[in-house]
C-alpha cells in the first residue's frame, strides 16, 4: 500500500503595504495545495502538472517532489515515479520523510515485480521507522513473493539444463549413429571391394587356366585321336593275301622237315 502526502496548504498572503506580489515560496505552495486536490480526485494528469509548477518555483520541496511521484505512481509511469521518491529521499531532512520516500520506491518494485530490490527499499523504509505496521507487512510480503520467484527461476534454469543435457545427449547418440553407419558404410565398402577384387582374382585365375588348357589341348587333342581306319580290302585281295599266307606257311613247314630227315652230324674225334 502506498503512502499519500495531501497537505492542506494555508496560504497567507503577506502582501506589502503598496501592494506587493506573493513571494516565490507562496505561489508553490499554492500549485502543491491545488496538485493536492487534483491528486485526492484522480485527476492524476492535472495534478502532476501543478506539482511540476510547483517544483519550478522551488526545486528542493520535498513534499511537492513526493507527491508528484504519487500522481506518477497513480499513473503508471513507474520509472518516472521511482525517479521521484528517491529524489524525495535525497532531499528530506526528517526521518519520517525518507521511511515514506523508501516505502513508495519499495511499491514501485513491486508493481514491476522486481521483488529484491523491493526488500531492499522496505528494509530501507524500516530502519527510518521500524514501527510503521504497513511497511513491515510490505516487506514480509516482498520477501516471499521474491523466494518464489527465486524458487521458479530455479526449477526453470534445472529445466533448461536438462533440456540442454538431453539435447546434447542426444547430438551425441546421433554422432555416434552417424558414426556408426559411416563406419558400417565403410566396412561394407571395403567388403564389397574385396569381394570386387576376389571376383577379379578368380576371373583371372579362371582366364589363366582357360588359356592354359587350350595351350595343352592341341596335344592331348593330338593323343586322343583315333587311328586312322584301315583301308578297306576287296573278298579278291583278302583270298590272295590268304592263300600267299598258307604258301608262306607251307614252305616254312617243308624246310623244317627237310633238316629234321638230315639228322645231326657226329663230329670226329681228332689225331694226336
Amino acid at each position: 500500500m502506498k503512502k499519500e502526502i495531501l497537505f492542506v496548504i494555508a496560504v497567507f498572503c503577506f502582501g506589502h503595504v503598496f501592494g506587493q506580489q506573493p513571494s516565490q515560496k507562496k505561489q508553490s505552495d499554492n500549485f502543491l495545495y491545488q496538485g493536492n486536490q487534483e491528486l485526492s480526485k484522480k485527476e492524476y494528469i492535472q495534478a502532476e502538472t501543478s506539482y511540476r509548477k510547483s517544483l519550478s518555483l522551488t526545486p528542493d520541496n520535498p513534499t511537492a517532489t513526493y507527491n508528484l511521484g504519487n500522481s506518477l505512481y497513480e499513473n503508471n509511469h513507474n520509472a518516472e515515479a521511482f525517479y521521484q521518491f528517491k529524489a524525495t529521499a535525497q532531499k528530506s531532512t526528517t526521518k519520517e520523510e525518507k521511511h515514506r520516500a523508501f516505502h513508495n520506491m519499495g511499491n514501485v518494485f513491486m508493481k514491476t515485480q522486481e521483488y529484491d530490490k523491493a526488500v531492499e527499499s522496505y528494509k530501507n523504509a524500516l530502519r527510518n521507522n521500524p514501527n510503521d505496521d504497513q511497511t513491515r507487512y510490505n516487506y514480509a510480503l516482498a520477501k516471499e513473493l521474491l523466494k518464489k520467484q527465486q524458487d521458479e527461476q530455479k526449477n526453470q534454469d534445472q529445466n533448461k539444463d536438462d533440456k540442454d543435457s538431453k539435447d546434447d545427449k542426444k547430438k551425441d547418440e546421433n554422432k555416434e549413429g552417424d558414426q556408426d553407419s559411416k563406419d558400417q558404410e565403410k566396412d561394407n565398402k571395403e567388403g564389397e571391394d574385396q569381394e570386387d577384387k576376389e571376383k577379379s582374382d578368380d576371373s583371372e585365375d579362371k582366364q589363366k587356366e582357360k588359356d592354359t588348357s587350350k595351350e595343352e589341348k592341341p596335344e592331348e587333342e593330338e593323343s586322343q585321336k583315333s587311328p586312322p581306319p584301315a583301308t578297306q580290302m576287296s573278298p579278291q585281295q583278302l583270298k590272295n593275301l590268304l592263300e600267299a599266307m598258307t604258301n608262306e606257311e607251307k614252305n616254312v613247314q617243308e624246310k623244317v622237315n627237310a633238316q629234321k630227315a638230315k639228322g645231326v652230324p657226329v663230329k670226329a674225334k681228332k689225331d694226336w
